[in-house]
């Protein structure tokens, strides 16, 4: 491959910010699409008369099919071009989301989601791809991934608010078609400002590998999943084990190859292992926090999914402020110091939620949402080590893994903190609870045990946040004892 492809001439001045305003809102369609669906899920099963197994499967099928995919599609990036893989995921998500007018059963929505899933893995490592192409100076690309984390913080915290106010002028369709506009101009601007951009050593996209990378994934997340809202039972178990073999399988072939088609050996740096693990537990967290805490401020507090959203923004707030400043106080202080720092203001925000009293009180929650949203300086610093660790014929796998962090994490968020919560609730309950309201706490209200409820349900908010913090503080002990004292933004020593 020539020396003009592998390596794109530096982006100057106002067009590689410019470039970079097209990935971070690329970036924020694709994250926002994770969690309007959320607000829409009632007004669409009504109109469509879709039974619980197909809700279930119109929620999850997208970051199924995203975390599947992530992996090949990386490396397919590397070798075809990782501007036009990001250009075609604009075009493949713009129409799955057009495709919605003509929706007339669950199935086409399931479908239009696992489209609209190709277009995010498509998309979603190109956007930290190409970042590291336009801003080869390594402080310069700490502070553009700063903002790349704050708007993936910004995305999922206003995803709801966008749904809700769409949803209270329009149909469940506009949670769809808003995508549509928003990727046109993507598509055009990234033609204007992005260059392209390819791997000098492009990893082997084998058919082989990508089954045993798609399956393995799929397969896992999936277990995760169903362990979660169904707990324990052969389906899941056979899924988790499955899957992990798959993955062990695909793993051992990649080390075999000289140039595989994802590049595990970047797991033997200590830098590479640290911003990992960073984006896994902030993304964990947070993805927890966000989903019992919209459920405590619509069904607790009886707010309407609008307000709900917008009582949400202070954590966007805090991750507006937190990533981007985050470099520079690194410059001075120390990457490992501000990272570490930053984990730890993460985990005094969930702390703030169990330590509040009871009934928990709003002003007290946006100061917990508030802390933990400063505390995404911690992943914006990751995604910087991550990415600066890599080389830069590697760059496609460290985005693929990245990005593969914050999917999982966000499941096992729900999964296992969500789990959590659940078990808490219900301990809450009187004996004689109605099956319903053991079910979930949308079914106590209205029934005698509504108040011992809403209690209980406070109270598992509060445990949620303890246990996240307690997950964020072994982390950053870890994160502490793995980092070199000397790194910086730069993932270099």
């Amino acid at each position: 491959m020539s020396a003009l492809h592998a390596h794109p001439a530096p982006v100057l001045g106002r067009r590689r910010w410019g470039g970079l305003a097209v990935l971070a809102a690329s970036l924020l369609v694709v994250v926002m699409d994770m969690t309007v669906l959320n607000v829409a899920l009632p007004d669409l099963s009504a109109d469509l008369r879709t039974g619980a197994l197909a809700q279930l499967w119109i929620v999850d099928v997208y970051s199924l099919v995203l975390a599947g995919l992530l992996v090949p599609v990386a490396a397919l990036a590397d070798r075809w071009g990782r501007r036009r893989m990001l250009l075609t995921g604009f075009v493949i998500f713009a129409l799955a989301s057009l495709a919605a007018l003509g929706a007339r059963s669950a199935g086409d929505v399931i479908a239009i989601r696992a489209l609209l899933g190709v277009g995010g893995a498509m998309i979603m490592p190109a956007t930290l791809s190409l970042i590291r192409a336009l801003f080869p100076d390594a402080r310069e690309r700490a502070f553009a991934l700063g903002l790349w984390a704050a708007t993936a913080a910004v995305g999922g915290a206003i995803g709801p608010i966008v749904g809700g106010a769409l949803l209270s002028a329009f149909s469940w369709h506009a949670a769809f078609l808003v995508n549509v506009p928003l990727m046109v101009v993507a598509f055009l601007a990234g033609r204007a400002l992005l260059p392209e951009s390819r791997s000098e050593r492009p990893g082997r996209v084998d058919a082989t590998g990508v089954l045993l990378s798609v399956g393995g994934m799929v397969a896992a997340v999936y277990a995760v999943k169903h362990l979660g809202k169904e707990g324990i039972d052969p389906t899941s178990v056979v899924a988790l084990v499955g899957g992990v073999a798959l993955l062990v399988v695909f793993v051992r072939r990649c080390l075999r190859q000289d140039e595989p088609m994802l590049a595990v050996e970047l797991f033997a740096n200590p830098v590479f292992r640290a911003g990992v693990l960073t984006a896994l537990v902030s993304s964990t967290v947070m993805i927890a926090l966000l989903f019992v805490g919209s459920q405590w401020l619509q069904l607790v507090q009886g707010w309407t999914p609008l307000v709900a959203g917008v009582a949400l923004l202070p954590m966007a707030l805090g991750g507006l402020i937190g990533p981007p400043f985050a470099p520079a106080v690194a410059a001075r202080l120390g990457a490992r110091n501000v990272i570490v720092a930053g984990l730890l203001v993460l985990a005094s925000g969930l702390a703030t939620l169990w330590l509040l009293p009871r009934p928990l009180p709003y002003a007290g929650v946006a100061v917990a949402l508030l802390l933990v949203g400063f505390g995404t300086a911690a992943l914006g610093l990751a995604s910087a080590l991550i990415m600066g660790s890599a080389p830069i014929h590697q760059a496609g796998s460290a985005a693929a893994v990245e990005e593969m962090s914050y999917e999982v994490g966000g499941v096992l968020g729900i999964a296992v903190l969500g789990s959590l919560a659940g078990l808490v609730y219900r301990g809450g309950l009187p004996a004689d609870a109605a099956p319903e309201a053991v079910e979930s706490i949308s079914g106590a209200l209205g029934t005698s045990a509504e108040s011992a409820a809403l209690a209980s349900y406070a109270d598992a908010f509060g445990a949620v946040g303890l246990a996240g913090a307690l997950i964020t503080l072994v982390v950053a002990l870890i994160v502490w004892r793995g980092l070199p004292e000397d790194v910086d933004v730069s993932g270099g020593h």
